[in-house]
């Protein structure tokens, strides 16, 4: 079967996973597609009378939900899948002569960017050779090194399956544990993603540690709000935290839990993310971020030459690139896509997608601070700093 069939059938299978959910909706307009929690607006809370007051006045009732992030939440409980068209009706000047426009968006839902719902290549992973053993003489690459891994957690089997590669990198807990499988040993759509992940941060700095987060289901989906708690729940004291994750917004506006959450890190940690797979310059959040590294990605053909991944989101926003195409660890167990043969996976796997450039490039900034003795702002800096791009949008090479 061809590749953009198999693509078109991941595809598929993530808007079921949409459909199927009881509260993740889909907003459709082809370019500025997102997703978003039925039911839920989001505004601050210096706003919330005013806003709850203005949609009382157009017969849309709310009530008052539970609030994060310094974000309030308002249940709109009669009209819950027309949270789109209630933002764009409360951020129009019109409605608010001589005012402030009050702040509201909807309550985002965020995708790993290995599979991804609207955009290529949005395929699952192919069975992958074992890698080689880790080379001895890159053990100390670094070491001391703690990078947070936010996405579906990593596999409770993980430090079994890859004693060499995984065996001494991370605490397991049974909340950071990635779910990985739909049923019996059947992945779901984005399981084991983390656990990839993981693997090539540790091919880039064999010696860092890793402080697990879960984001992300093992359908490769998340709230704002889980990823703001994601992002608040480190056991460990970090100096990187590697997103292979994003969100589109409405009108491309950036995420407030988002952006409040990144910005609630201590100054001296970096924070590396995925740009997204859809192949525009459309930004994803937080890559897009300022004070984030977003990472688009480059495909390295069978001749060992790079060029910009078609799929790869890029932009301005972009400050780096690396390649996307990867064999890392992975479990056991079985793909099965309708109109697929059924593919048998033992414990490695090829993918490819930004989700897969980022932890590269967080791994090399982990490798550059323990082989100069910097910190992981110093280590970002010289990696990345007075380099020309790759190519126009894709920022600099990490190779």
């Amino acid at each position: 079967m061809s590749e953009p069939d198999r693509s078109e059938l991941y595809q598929e299978a993530f808007h079921q996973a949409i459909r199927a959910h009881k509260s993740y909706r889909l907003h459709p307009e082809r370019g500025r597609e997102f997703l978003f929690v039925s039911g839920e607006l989001l505004t601050i809370p210096e706003d919330v009378d005013r806003v709850s007051r203005k949609l009382a006045q157009n017969n849309i009732g709310t009530v008052r939900g539970r609030d994060f992030a310094r974000m309030s939440r308002l249940l709109v409980p009669r009209t819950p899948d027309d949270i789109p068209e209630i933002v764009r009706l409360l951020r129009d000047p019109r409605q608010w002569p001589g005012e402030r426009v009050p702040f509201v968006q909807p309550h985002h839902v965020l995708v790993g960017h290995g599979g991804n719902m609207h955009g290529n290549p949005g395929q699952p992973p192919k069975v992958g050779q074992p890698l080689a053993d880790p080379d001895p003489g890159t053990a100390g690459h670094g070491k001391g090194v703690v990078v947070g891994v936010v996405d579906t957690g990593i596999s409770a089997s993980a430090a079994t399956d890859h004693p060499l590669w995984l065996g001494d990198a991370f605490l397991p807990k049974a909340a950071e544990v990635d779910a990985a499988y739909a049923h019996d040993d059947v992945f779901a759509l984005e399981g084991g993603h983390g656990t990839f992940v993981a693997g090539v941060i540790r091919q880039a700095a064999p010696g860092v540690r890793f402080d697990p987060e879960k984001a992300l289901d093992p359908m490769g989906l998340g709230t704002e709000e889980q990823f703001v708690a994601a992002l608040s729940s480190f056991d460990e004291k970090v100096q990187i935290v590697n997103i292979s994750m994003g969100c589109f917004t409405q009108d491309d506006t950036a995420s407030e839990p988002v952006r409040q959450a990144v910005e609630a890190l201590p100054k001296d940690v970096v924070v590396v993310a995925s740009a997204a797979n859809q192949g525009t310059t459309r930004p994803s959040w937080p890559a897009a971020l300022p004070t984030v590294v977003g990472v688009s990605a480059v495909a390295e053909d069978l001749a060992g030459v790079l060029t910009p991944a078609c799929y790869a989101n890029h932009g301005h926003w972009v400050d780096a690139c690396a390649v996307g195409n990867r064999t890392s660890t992975y479990l056991k167990g079985r793909w099965e896509l309708p109109g697929l043969p059924v593919d048998v996976y033992d414990r490695f796997a090829y993918w490819l997608g930004t989700s897969f450039a980022a932890p590269h490039v967080s791994g090399r900034i982990a490798a550059t601070m323990t082989q100069y003795g910097l910190s992981a702002v110093e280590a970002r800096n010289k990696l990345l700093g007075g380099k020309p791009e790759f190519f126009f949008g894709y920022g600099v090479l990490v190779e």
